[in-house]
């Protein structure tokens, strides 16, 4: 299955009514982390671009990249290849991004790379010691499927905070959606809303899905004048239409004392 078609079996996955609920619920989650963002850039990438979970970020500039031609997103590549300069982007949330990569340790040390010193890398990625986890895997015994193991290669926490330790990204918090897979309606979907939330409030293991939050420890790499010129010029004609030009913007006043 090539990238394109795992693109489109995923935004299918995503448009189920669980999915939108879910979508929605990363979405409600990420706000409080992204307000702690700030600065001139912020990078999603994964295999979809059409989802946006960066839309109530205080950042202006929004780059979306994606290895499937999508016009959806702002910049085509693949994951361990990023077209960007080293130290340049604010913050990179990673939506599914490493699960579907073949290269997935090579595709988080170039998230590394192009994060700044002190920036944010925020990962989301479906948990597989979990009961939704466990649930792909079956599926994923007919070849066809889009959690197949020769296409999907979930990453647990476990593996990605050593990977994170290894590139000097100090990891500040995670969060596990859904221990209960979204099924069902009426009562048994509100129950299992509210098991979600107890889990969520005790940060109860085994969800669905996580959310890591990471920081970049390690000094930025100092460029020559002329490859610094070089690098903002990359970044002209990456921004989908309409978006407006780049601005720093500080970090909202509730939160100022932790993003310093």
């Amino acid at each position: 299955m090539q990238s394109i078609e795992i693109s489109r079996a995923l935004e299918s996955w995503y448009a189920r009514e669980s999915g939108e609920e879910l979508c929605e619920a990363i979405i409600e989650r990420l706000e409080p982390v992204l307000g702690l963002s700030f600065g001139y850039h912020i990078l999603q990438i994964g295999s979809l671009p059409t989802r946006s979970l960066i839309a109530e970020s205080p950042i202006n500039h929004r780059i979306f990249a994606c290895s499937a031609t999508d016009r959806s997103a702002s910049m085509f590549c693949h994951g361990d290849e990023l077209p960007l300069e080293s130290d340049s982007v604010d913050t990179v949330v990673a939506f599914h991004a490493l699960e579907f990569d073949e290269h997935p340790h090579g595709s988080l040390r170039e998230m590394q790379r192009v994060l700044r010193p002190h920036g944010h890398l925020i990962i989301v990625g479906f948990n597989p010691l979990s009961l939704l986890g466990a649930a792909h895997y079956l599926r994923g015994l007919r070849k066809s499927s889009l959690w197949n193991k020769g296409r999907h290669r979930p990453v647990s926490l476990g593996r990605l905070t050593d990977w994170l330790r290894l590139l000097d990204c100090e990891l500040e918090s995670t969060q596990q959606l859904f221990p209960l897979p979204l099924a069902g309606k009426g009562r048994f979907r509100r129950f299992v809303g509210r098991v979600d939330q107890w889990a969520c409030d005790h940060s109860f293991p085994g969800g669905g899905v996580y959310i890591a939050h990471a920081i970049k420890q390690i000094a930025g790499v100092r460029r020559p004048r002329s490859l610094r010129a070089r690098a903002r010029a990359s970044f002209r004609g990456l921004g989908v239409a309409g978006a407006p030009a780049p601005t720093p913007r500080q970090p909202r006043s509730d939160n100022s004392d932790q993003a310093a």
